[in-house]
């Protein structure tokens, strides 16, 4: 399946891959797809999958909605407990310019997978 969505005004390709389309038919409940910015001593884009999320969502379809969210670290460093370093929201004056043109969705081995890019 591929959709069109506007987020801030900017037109996203979405593609979902027949696997995923297949478990999203599944769900019970709606699936955000959400692609992280991180700014920080390095530039790292990931989606991330969650049931909720704080922010702007437009949906895809009845069970898919999709998010934009820049982040950042306060400072660069190793010095965190855990996996990943504490984020917060990154205030980019024009976001709409950091805005994805793409969005592929998966689902492998009962994981969902998804890359954007621009």
């Amino acid at each position: 399946m591929e959709k069109q969505v506007q987020i801030q005004g900017k037109n996203v390709a979405i593609t979902l891959s027949k696997a995923a389309e297949k478990a999203l038919a599944l769900r019970d409940n709606m699936l955000i797809a959400e692609m992280e910015l991180y700014f920080s001593c390095l530039i790292r884009k990931q989606v991330r999958f969650k049931e909720k999320v704080d922010g702007d969502l437009v949906n895809v379809t009845d069970q898919l909605a999709v998010h934009f969210r820049p982040v950042m670290t306060r400072a660069c460093g190793i010095d965190y407990e855990g996996d990943e370093p504490p984020l917060t929201d990154f205030p980019i004056q024009r976001s709409e310019s950091f805005i994805p043109h793409w969005l592929k969705i998966d689902y492998r081995k009962d994981q969902w997978v998804g890359e954007f890019g621009f």
